[in-house]
């Protein structure tokens, strides 16, 4: 009597296939959930540049913040900023020294998070330098870092 070749996997095999399975799954799903949500935020981030091109035109011009802390004087429109489904506002501070942008949604996930850059001025360079707002932003927090 000769022996026959094996047809299929052993029960063992299969558990463990489906343990590193399990394994691959528990690690990538919480990590693509963080990658969407960075994904968002970036439509966020890319709202600003309008304004801050606006202003930095506006003090290349001028030369002085003052003249350039609303809309008008830095030619761009608010209701061109919020061109993405995922940008609720987005405001100038006085004297153009911070731009806010909100999310949309509510403050518990990365919809509603506040993202605010402070500009600094440097009247002898003539450039304008932006940073981000710790006091003011929801969105670099610990658990997020989305900005």
């Amino acid at each position: 009597m000769y022996k026959q070749a094996q047809k299929g996997f052993t029960l063992i095999e299969l558990m463990i296939v489906i343990a590193i399975i399990g394994i691959l799954a528990a690690v990538a799903v919480p990590q693509y959930g963080q990658y969407t949500k960075r994904a968002k935020f970036a439509e966020v981030v890319s709202a600003t540049a309008p304004i801050k091109t606006g202003i930095d035109v506006c003090l290349q011009t001028n030369q002085a913040t003052a003249s350039c802390a609303d809309w008008a004087a830095i030619g761009v429109t608010q209701a061109s900023v919020q061109v993405g489904q995922n940008v609720t506002s987005a405001a100038i501070a006085e004297n153009a020294g911070t731009i806010t942008v909100t999310m949309t949604g509510d403050a518990t996930s990365v919809n509603g998070a506040i993202y605010a850059i402070d500009g600094v001025y440097d009247n002898a360079a003539n450039t304008m330098t932006w940073g981000l707002n710790a006091g003011v932003s929801t969105c670099d927090d610990a658990a997020t870092k989305y900005c």
